[in-house]
């Protein structure tokens, strides 16, 4: 299923063409810590993201005691248990988005069931990301959709036969979406990344495209920038040796502020193509560091030029141009030459 590209786009940071909306994920970092999340979002504060995103966890509604862990890293009896762990009260989840506001920085959380979203629209988000596991919940697809507010869709565990299908359903509810390339791999390996499926989604769906990182890598989402993408997801945390399943596969505080100037940088090059059949602009320049013909030994008034009597020096203009060496090679002197001189036209038979 193809869609005509660039339908009902989703313009989420207007300042530059290809400015890409860059967002941090603390996700389960904290531990379950209220005071670790406020901590977390005062170390991202300056960084230069735009948004930093939790995951809002109601184990009741959306686990069971059945559900393995998909790493065991913990001493909680069950995965239930962790995700009940991982739970924050209404008013610590009010808490955390003005602690966000007050730093510059969206608040932004993925729900896993639907009570959990209709506690973010309590709290009042301005827009929803979807986990990979959840691409196929229609159910709360449908949910955030009447919320009437935009989503952001990672695409790690979905064929493109299973997003057609979710992309069908959100673009005949009109919605308001984006989908981002992911591998649920922790971390992602570089054979791993599916850079290549940057593009294909764009020639495939009307919706704005971006990357979802889980290699612990700053390359990785400098590169896909570079290839167009127009956000930015990734994992961060104080540290990659801390507590977590997801600490291995994120970016530690520490590299993001560099990491987001590679990408600021990227971005704003893409909003300027290069004519390289002009280089007008570098007219001066050339004559500072093209070079012109010299000789490199004393040379007598009837000399046969050879390619072995030539130099090339700076500037350009003040000699043949060293690219016209050929033109010269087997020419007669016609007056006597010192070391280093100049070889000009006129002192050339």
């Amino acid at each position: 299923m193809l869609i005509g590209r660039k339908i009902g786009k989703l313009h989420i940071k207007p300042t530059s063409l290809n400015n890409p909306f860059i967002i941090a994920e603390i996700a389960q970092a904290h531990n379950g810590s209220f005071d670790n999340a406020l901590a977390y979002i005062d170390a991202l504060a300056n960084t230069g993201i735009d948004a930093i995103k939790f995951q809002t966890h109601i184990a009741e509604a959306e686990s069971s005691i059945h559900e393995p862990f998909r790493v065991k890293f913990s001493d909680d009896a069950t995965r239930f248990d962790y995700w009940k762990r991982m739970e924050f009260t209404q008013d610590e989840w009010k808490q955390i988005k003005t602690r966000c506001e007050n730093n510059g920085l969206e608040f932004m959380s993925s729900p896993f069931s639907n009570a959990a979203v209709d506690l973010l629209e309590k709290i009042g988000v301005k827009r929803y990301k979807v986990g990979s596991g959840e691409v196929t919940n229609f159910l709360m697809l449908n949910k955030i959709v009447q919320t009437g507010k935009p989503l952001i869709i990672s695409s790690g565990m979905s064929s493109f036969a299973e997003l057609d299908k979710t992309v069908r359903f959100l673009y005949d509810k009109k919605a308001n979406f984006s989908i981002l390339q992911c591998t649920t791999s922790y971390p992602t390996l570089p054979e791993q990344y599916g850079l290549n499926v940057l593009e294909e989604m764009k020639d495939r769906y009307p919706v704005p495209i971006g990357f979802s990182d889980h290699s612990a890598d700053p390359g990785t989402c400098i590169a896909a920038t570079a290839l167009g993408a127009e956000i930015i997801e990734f994992h961060a945390v104080f540290s990659r040796e801390d507590f977590g399943p997801d600490a291995k596969s994120s970016i530690a505080i520490a590299e993001i502020p560099a990491m987001v100037k590679a990408i600021r940088a990227i971005a704003e090059s893409l909003d300027y193509a290069i004519d390289k059949n002009d280089n007008s602009a570098f007219t001066d320049l050339k004559n500072i560091f093209e070079k012109s013909l010299a000789v490199n030994k004393n040379l007598p008034l009837g000399h046969i030029i050879t390619f072995d009597d030539l130099e090339a020096k700076k500037p350009k203009g003040y000699g043949i141009d060293a690219s016209q060496f050929q033109k010269v090679v087997g020419k007669e002197l016609t007056k006597e030459l010192s070391k280093w001189d100049f070889l000009t036209q006129d002192v050339l038979q």
